[in-house]
Formats: C-alpha cells, structure tokens, sequence
C-alpha cells in the first residue's frame, strides 16, 4: 500500500498525485465532515485525506494564516479590470452561443422543406 504523502509543488501543499490542496480538505474538516466523506467529495482516498488533516494538524498556524489569506482574497473577489475581461469573454462567449443556436435552427429548418 503506497503511502499518502503531502507535497508541494509551488502551489502550497497538497495530496501527492493529485492537485487536492490541504485547503481544500480543511474547508469539509473545519465543518466537521467525516473522512470518508471528504474523500467522496474530492475524489481521493481516506488515508490521504487523513495524510492531510494530519499536516493540517503539525502545521496549523502556517496553514491557518494562509488560510485566512484565501478567504481574504476571496472575501474580495476579482480586481476590476480583470473581471471585465471575464465579463467580456462571458458576453462573447454567449454571443458565440446565440450565433451558434441560430445557425442550427435555421439549418433545421431548411432541412425540413427540402423535398
């Protein structure tokens, strides 16, 4: 049985072989979810969503202030410009979408009168 192991990459420490964040783990644990649970949920195994409650636990003031960061930084949302290249590509995309529908409507629709 290999052993679940947290790593980091670059982007903070999360579950080997998988892009599962330690952060993602304590959001279910801080909420008190069972480990089986958090497990289904983010579609890894028991042991390694205990490997990451136990690094949670040994590191708790490194992850909790990093934590807190997230949800600051979150709590704030997108900076303006760049949520209006989101919107942008939002609109365009509905846009795309819209052209799309009708395209296909209309060829429908020719493809029932021919005769």
């Amino acid at each position: 049985m290999i052993e679940a192991r947290i790593i980091d990459r670059g982007r903070g420490p999360e579950i080997e072989g998988t892009r599962i964040t330690v952060y993602d783990v304590l959001d279910y644990h801080k909420l008190g979810w069972h480990r089986d649970l958090i497990a289904v949920t983010l579609s890894v195994n028991s042991r390694q969503v205990e490997a990451a409650v136990r690094y949670i636990e040994e590191h708790r003031d490194e992850v909790m202030a990093e934590y807190a960061k997230m949800l600051e930084r979150d709590a704030r949302g997108n900076p303006p410009e760049l949520q209006e290249r989101i919107d942008a590509a939002h609109k365009r995309l509905h846009e795309r979408v819209r052209e799309l529908r009708e395209r296909n409507d209309r060829e429908s629709h020719s493809a029932g009168h021919s005769g």
